[in-house]
């Protein structure tokens, strides 16, 4: 890995501050990953797809087209189903990670969304964490969100990238110069 500044890429013009310079820029790994939490939620896509299949096969013998309107609710469970193996690698595909010696960027393009750019300054007052597996994450901030069941704290960072050990240790340093390296 580089730790020295690296070349301003074309597309950056008047996203960095004068003087500020890219140290690492890579990648989320895009392999499918499960946890627990995936499991349950695979499980309840099974059963909702599934009840929905029910219905729609009941309802079809009743004669007439009232079985399609289950087919949302089985598109939906199929969704739900396959978000973890299909969409959460998708997002990592579509997006980018660059560090400066004083911001962390995440950048995406998603479609229906489109491009988005988010930055994160890097100070003294960052609480960094690292997180030693293969790939290793950097999570550097943290933003609240509205959810149906009320407000809840997502996790921001270099999630899944290969280099978390050394990109860590970029960050610590900009830490403690204040954010020039």
């Amino acid at each position: 890995m580089n730790v020295h500044a690296i070349d301003t890429p074309p597309g950056w013009d008047g996203l960095l501050d004068p003087g500020e310079r890219i140290l690492w820029q890579g990648r989320p790994g895009t392999a499918v990953r499960l946890g627990g939490s995936d499991i349950f939620i695979m499980a309840f896509g099974t059963f909702f797809a599934g009840f929905a299949l029910f219905w729609m096969v009941m309802a079809s013998m009743a004669g007439g087209l009232f079985w399609l309107f289950g087919a949302i609710h089985f598109a939906v469970g199929l969704g739900i189903l396959l978000w973890p193996v299909l969409g959460r690698p998708f997002v990592r595909r579509r997006t980018w990670y660059t560090l400066t010696d004083r911001r962390a960027f995440i950048a995406r393009d998603l479609p229906l969304k489109g491009k988005s750019l988010k930055s994160y300054p890097i100070t003294a007052e960052n609480t960094l964490t690292f997180e030693d597996r293969e790939p290793g994450s950097v999570i550097f901030a943290s933003e609240w969100r509205r959810g149906k069941n009320g407000h809840y704290e997502t996790r921001i960072g270099f999630h899944d990238i290969a280099e978390a050990r050394a990109v860590y240790s970029l960050m610590r340093g900009i830490q403690r110069k204040g954010g020039d390296t």
